[in-house]
C-alpha cells in the first residue's frame, strides 16, 4: 500500500505564500516604475520651467533697471535721479509686479526712491549671465517678498567721477503665479501622461494574457471524464513547457483510471463469485440441517451449536458480499463510472423498477411501501448509477422502518426552480439534525443507525452523495412530513436539473 503524501502544515512546515495575481504583479512592475520615472521628469520639467521664468523675469527687471540707470546723472557734484512716475507706472506694467526703487550716491548717501528698500548684502556673487555689474537677491521689504536688481552704474561730469548703485525691486506675486501656472500645467500633463501609459499598459498585459484566460477557461469547461492534451501552440513559448507537463500529468491520471476501472472489473468478479459459492454452501448446509436435525448428533445442543455456526457463517458471507458490492459501486461513482456517458432517462421509470424489485423485502417485513409519481420526468444520468441510488435510498428506508411502518418512494416536479425531486420518506426513527451532514462521510453512522443494525457499513448515503455529486444534483435531509408526533421518520429528496417531461 502506498504510503499517503506528508501533509506540509501537519509536519510543522511552512504553507506555501500565494503569489497572488500576474496580471496585478505584471501592471505592479509595470506602473510602478513607471510612476517614479514620470515623477522624476515632473520635478525636472517644473525645476527648468522655474529656472527659465526666473531668467525672463530677472530680464525684465534688469531692464528695468538699466532704464532707470540711464536717469541718474551728476549736477554741480551732485548724484541726481529724475524719475517721473509716468516711467515707474511703466515699469510696473512691464513687470506685472509692484516696484520699488532706490538710487544710492558714489559716497552711499540717499538720493531717490524708498530708503528703507533692504541693502545688498555683502556675499551677493555678480550675475554672469549680463554683461553687466549686476546682482540679483530675495529680501522681504513691507512684509512682502521682493526680489532686487542692484547694479553699479558709472556716473561722471567734469568735476567728479564714480559708480552710483540703482535698485530696482519687484514683488513676487506674477511669480508666484506664474509658478503655480506651471506647476498646474505640469501636473495635469503629466497625470494625463500616466492615465494613457496606465490605460496602454492595462490593454497590454490583457491583450498578452489572453491566451492564458483561454486556457483557463478551457480547464474549467473541461468534464471531469475529459482528459484529452490541451492545445500547446495556442500559449506563449514560455508557458509552454507548463502546457506540456499539465498533458503528461492528465496522461498518467488516464493510465491510473483506466487501471482504477480494470482492477475494479477485475475485483467484482474475483469478489462475487467466491462470496457467492460460499453463500450458497453455507445456505444448504443450514438446509441440510434443518431437514436432518438428529442425524449423526447425540447430543440435541451440539446440533444447535453447529446450527448457529452455519447461520453466522451465511449471515457473515451475506453481510461481506452486500459490503463488497457497496465498494465497488463507491468506487464506481467516485470515478464516474461513464463508460456510456449520461443520456435522456426518465427518472420516474428507474425509481418505478427500483420499487418493484424491493417490494419483496418491504412485504417481508409488513412495510407499507407506495410509489407516487405524477409524470415521465426525464433528466440526463447515467442508468447503472441512478438506479444504485435509488436502490441505496430505498434499502436503507426499508431496513430502518420497523415492521408494520411506511415508506413512500416519490417522484415530482418542481415547477419554480424546473427541477425533477426523488424522495424517499419513512417511518423510521430518522436521523439527528447535528448528524445529517456528517452521514454522507464515508463509514460514518449515526447513533441511531448503529443501534438498529450493529453490522452496517455505513456506505449507503456516501454512494448517493457521489453518485448525486456527478449528476450535479443536490441532497437533502430532513424529518418526515407525516410523522405524526411518533417517530421523527426521515426525508431523503434529491434534486436533479431537469431535461424535459415526457407528456409536456
Amino acid at each position: 500500500m502506498t504510503a499517503p503524501p506528508a501533509d506540509p502544515v501537519a509536519a510543522g512546515a511552512k504553507p506555501a505564500k500565494s503569489l497572488g495575481s500576474l496580471r496585478s504583479q505584471l501592471l505592479s512592475w509595470l506602473l510602478v516604475p513607471l510612476l517614479l520615472v514620470v515623477a522624476l521628469d515632473a520635478f525636472s520639467v517644473y525645476r527648468n520651467a522655474l529656472d527659465v521664468a526666473d531668467l525672463a523675469y530677472d530680464r525684465a527687471l534688469l531692464a528695468s533697471t538699466r532704464a532707470l540707470a540711464e536717469r541718474v546723472s551728476v549736477v554741480d557734484g551732485k548724484v541726481v535721479a529724475d524719475v517721473p512716475y509716468v516711467a515707474l507706472d511703466s515699469f510696473e506694467t512691464d513687470t506685472l509686479g509692484r516696484i520699488y526703487y532706490k538710487v544710492t550716491g558714489t559716497r552711499g548717501e540717499f538720493v531717490s526712491g524708498y530708503e528703507d528698500l533692504p541693502a545688498l548684502p555683502p556675499d551677493v556673487p555678480r550675475s554672469e549671465i549680463y554683461p553687466a555689474l549686476v546682482r540679483f537677491y530675495h529680501a522681504s521689504y513691507h512684509n512682502q517678498a521682493v526680489r532686487i536688481a542692484a547694479l553699479y552704474q558709472p556716473v561722471y561730469d567734469d568735476s567728479m567721477r564714480g559708480i552710483a548703485l540703482i535698485q530696482v525691486g519687484e514683488t513676487m506675486d506674477a511669480r508666484s503665479d506664474l509658478t503655480r501656472k506651471i506647476l498646474f500645467s505640469t501636473l495635469w500633463r503629466q497625470g494625463l501622461l500616466v492615465t494613457v501609459a496606465a490605460l496602454l499598459v492595462w490593454f497590454a498585459v490583457r491583450f498578452v494574457l489572453r491566451p492564458l484566460m483561454q486556457l483557463k477557461a478551457a480547464v474549467e469547461a473541461r468534464a471531469t471524464t475529459d482528459l484529452a492534451d490541451f492545445e500547446v501552440n495556442q500559449v506563449h513559448k514560455e508557458v509552454r513547457p507548463l502546457v506540456v507537463a499539465m498533458n503528461g500529468y492528465m496522461g498518467r491520471l488516464q493510465a491510473l483510471i483506466t487501471g482504477q476501472r480494470r482492477f475494479i472489473a477485475d475485483a467484482s468478479h474475483q469478489l462475487r463469485t467466491p462470496l457467492t459459492v460460499l453463500k450458497t454452501q453455507a445456505e444448504l448446509a443450514l438446509r441440510e440441517l434443518d431437514r436432518n436435525p438428529d442425524r449423526n448428533f447425540d447430543d440435541r445442543r451440539a446440533w444447535h451449536s453447529l446450527r448457529e455456526i452455519v447461520a453466522s457463517i451465511a449471515g457473515t458471507t451475506d453481510a461481506t458480499v452486500h459490503l463488497a458490492n457497496r465498494l465497488l459501486t463507491l468506487a464506481r461513482a467516485e470515478h464516474g463510472a461513464a463508460e456510456s456517458g449520461n443520456e435522456p432517462l426518465s427518472l420516474t421509470d428507474v425509481a418505478r423498477q427500483v420499487g418493484l424489485e424491493q417490494a419483496r423485502a418491504a412485504v417481508k417485513k409488513q412495510i407499507d411501501l407506495s410509489f407516487d409519481a405524477a409524470d415521465q420526468l426525464i433528466i440526463s444520468g447515467n442508468a447503472l448509477l441512478l438506479h444504485e441510488l435509488v436502490s441505496n435510498l430505498l434499502d436503507n428506508a426499508i431496513h430502518y422502518t420497523p415492521a408494520g411502518g411506511r415508506v413512500v418512494l416519490r417522484v415530482q416536479r418542481d415547477s419554480t426552480a424546473q427541477r425533477a425531486l426523488l424522495e424517499v420518506e419513512d417511518s423510521g426513527m430518522g436521523v439527528a439534525e447535528e448528524d445529517r451532514e456528517r452521514v454522507f462521510s464515508a463509514f460514518y453512522r449515526a447513533p441511531s443507525a448503529q443501534q438498529q443494525n450493529p453490522s452496517g457499513a455505513g456506505l449507503g448515503l456516501s454512494i448517493v452523495r457521489d453518485i448525486a455529486s456527478s449528476h450535479g444534483a443536490r441532497i437533502t435531509l430532513s424529518a418526515a412530513d407525516d410523522s405524526k408526533g411518533q417517530a421523527p421518520g426521515l426525508k431523503v429528496t434529491v434534486s436533479f436539473p431537469l431535461a424535459l417531461s415526457l407528456d409536456s
